[in-house]
């Protein structure tokens, strides 16, 4: 078996291939630097929360898979069928013995070994189908490991005495290289037999067993060595806590604050009440007023709880407290601007993902509540959920906050260039739209839309949809839609605040009466509705590009003109195999935005988009009879004579068994204008220069 080891340099990640074996003789045997040694005994210096970078200088280690890197993108090569379970935090060596000799009662460990900080034991675990194979494409082994890491959680954790912590399981979960001189390891450890899943796994009654005290340093006894970690705990945090005390103090002032905010952050790094009592009266007091020392770190710790005695607060501030407690104890809740719904995950549960909030869950929310004795109705869960107790949350701007640098390779021209066409300015068309559409996401200009749109013609199986698809990242598909009814106009209209991509597919299959819709929708630059049950008209912001598809060269009907489209002819498959760097991709479209990269459509570029969109215009039947009977009068001859739309459509009616309504002379007149026939306005109306055949 192999495994993938990444190390990071300065942002740049190098990935290579190692072999089990070798794997855990690098476990047993630390290098010369030992940077493992380094890490832990710098841990001893950090206060819980805080974040030691000298674990960044040890490599991450995947087990579930193989990795490489395919046109610069990683990319899976292999999948293994291994599951890491890890389990902590734990107090000492001796827990971490326990668990590893707990784990190797199962045969089918694999390996157990005391992770980088020797606070948690990492376990893997096998898993095959039953006939021994295991699944290679990508989704497949997604979906397997996924379910294959909620098998291991169930089976594990009646074995281990400790807490197993519950992650996301995904393909590229790592853990940083370790130093355990005795692992255990398996080579012929026996694998869970699983089924190929067709979907992700749900599961709503599994409750994973929890250690009775959740902190390791509560869970000490004598001999486990803790009296010096607890002091450097307490010498850390008193860092911390001069830090962050006003210039200017010196011990010989007031120490009543000083205590206060060390009692506070020992609290939060767990350190317990009576350790922090002794050595803070030690320390400063010299063992004198150990009554007043006491009263002080011991109200702070109760009020650090939350509750304490509570003797002082009405009833109102005490459910109001309580309801707080519950909510942020037992879930995580988001307000999602762009679907306008607020968002839950369960804390301790196998959902790692944020689901929308319905009736039914808002009702288990109330029932739980009630359950633990919080005197709560329905309309408080209500009120709760819908108030600024709920943190706002915007998937688009999230993923454009987190981007990481751009690295300077231009991937909008090569991802235009896998559409193969002869539109010598396709590309450049392309990345003008692109940087468009990320603009509007961030909302750099509110007074405009992004009213142009790429429009793919070509044969079946060409990949057009998939091609429109894949410009969005996976994380944000949920704000992608191919499916829009413009003679629903109101929901049309939301869809511009709700979706980030609106693929027309079948573009030709819009009829002439919704082509004014259809010009209005792509040039609103806000979305101005009434929401359900609303009582005023809010102003929205749009999000949404467009981007169509269709099998029909003749796409436009527009008599007034094309410049809102890129219409390009795909002459063969486009190439949709290739992996995608979203990250970087996106990043050089913001980059490029932030720099003055012009992201609209100039005067030049919608002359470009009018030529090259003539051969996709769709010539109507009245213009076709038209010429059959009509030709325009040169300039500067007497031939020709005038006449109104209505005259030329009864006279075309005379010379055809085809039905001309006289009714959409407006219409056909602006056919005529296009066409470019000379006209000129009288008391009649506009009246056009032609020459009876």
């Amino acid at each position: 078996m192999k495994i993938t080891q990444i190390r990071e340099k300065e942002g740049v990640e190098t990935l290579s291939v190692l072999a089990l074996d070798s794997l855990v003789e690098k476990i047993k045997t630390e290098i010369k630097t030992r940077p493992v040694s380094g890490l832990r005994q710098a841990l001893h210096f950090v206060v819980p929360g805080d974040r030691c970078t000298l674990a960044d200088r040890l490599p991450k280690i995947i087990p579930a898979a193989v990795f490489g890197r395919v046109a610069g993108v990683k990319r899976m090569k292999s999948y293994n069928g291994v599951v890491e379970l890890s389990v902590g935090p734990l107090a000492g060596k001796a827990e971490v013995e326990l668990v590893k000799k707990r784990a190797a009662e199962l045969p089918q460990t694999k390996l157990a070994f005391a992770g980088s900080s020797e606070k948690t034991v990492k376990i893997w675990v096998c898993f095959t189908r039953p006939d021994g194979t295991l699944p290679q494409i990508r989704e497949e082994a997604e979906l397997f490991q996924a379910h294959a890491y909620r098998l291991a959680v169930k089976c594990y954790q009646p074995q281990i005495p400790f807490e197993i912590q519950l992650k996301e399981p995904h393909l590229e979960q790592y853990s940083r290289l370790s130093h355990d001189p005795e692992p255990y390891y398996r080579k012929d450890s026996v694998p869970f037999y699983l089924s190929q899943p067709l979907g992700m796994p749900k599961e709503t009654t599994y409750r994973e067993k929890m250690a009775a005290e959740k902190s390791p340093l509560n869970r000490t006894v004598p001999g486990y060595e803790t009296k010096d970690a607890l002091a450097l705990l307490y010498e850390s945090v008193l860092r911390k806590t001069f830090e962050e005390m006003e210039e200017g103090w010196r011990r010989s002032d007031d120490l009543q604050p000083l205590v206060v905010r060390l009692a506070e952050n020992c609290f939060h790094a767990g350190i317990p009440e009576e350790e922090v009592t002794r050595r803070t009266l030690h320390r400063y007091y010299a063992n004198k007023q150990p009554m007043l020392v006491r009263e002080m770190i011991g109200n702070v710790y109760k009020e650090c709880q939350g509750f304490a005695r509570q003797d002082g607060l009405t009833k109102e501030q005490r459910l109001s407290l309580q309801t707080d407690e519950f909510m942020n104890r037992r879930y995580e809740f988001r307000y999602n601007t762009q679907m306008g719904e607020v968002e839950y995950r369960e804390r301790c549960s196998f959902y790692f993902r944020f689901r929308p909030l319905d009736k039914r869950m808002q009702n288990s929310i109330l029932l739980d509540a009630q359950g633990e004795g919080i005197a709560v109705w329905d309309r408080d869960v209500d009120r709760y959920l819908h108030s600024n107790r709920v943190p706002v949350y915007n998937p688009l701007e999230d993923f454009m906050f987190h981007l990481p640098n751009w690295d300077h390779k231009d991937r909008i021209v090569e991802l235009a260039a896998r559409v193969p066409c002869d539109n010598p300015h396709w590309s450049m068309l392309f990345h003008r739209w692109f940087l468009n559409m990320v603009a509007h996401w961030r909302g750099f200009d509110k007074q405009h839309a992004n009213s142009t749109s790429p429009l793919l013609y070509g044969a079946q199986g060409t990949h057009k949809s998939t091609f429109c698809r894949d410009l969005i990242p996976p994380e944000l598909r949920s704000y992608y839609t191919d499916s829009i009814d413009f003679s629903r106009k109101r929901d049309a209209e939301m869809y511009l605040n709700r979706f980030a991509l609106i693929n027309i597919d079948e573009f030709d299959q819009i009829s002439l009466t919704q082509q004014g819709f259809l010009k209005h929708i792509l040039q609103k630059p806000v979305v101005n509705v009434r929401k359900p049950y609303g009582n005023s008209v809010q102003e929205l912001q749009r999000y949404a590009s467009f981007i169509g598809t269709s099998n029909q060269k003749d796409l436009l009907t527009d008599p007034s003109g094309s410049r809102r489209f890129i219409c390009i002819e795909v002459k063969d498959t486009i190439d949709t195999t290739r992996p995608i760097d979203y990250e970087q991709l996106y990043a050089q479209a913001m980059y490029e935005i932030y720099h003055g990269e012009r992201y609209w459509f100039d005067e030049k570029d919608e002359a470009i988009l009018t030529q090259t969109n003539r051969e996709f215009e769709q010539t109507p039947p009245a213009i076709q009879l038209f010429y059959r009977y009509f030709k325009v009068a040169e300039a500067g001859s007497t031939e020709g004579e005038y006449f109104s739309p209505v005259e030329i459509l009864d006279y075309l009616q005379k010379k055809t068994t085809i039905s001309l309504s006289s009714g959409k002379a407006y219409h056909f007149g602006r056919l005529l204008q296009k066409e470019g026939i000379p006209s000129r306005h009288t008391n009649k109306g506009t009246v056009y220069l032609v020459v009876k055949l």
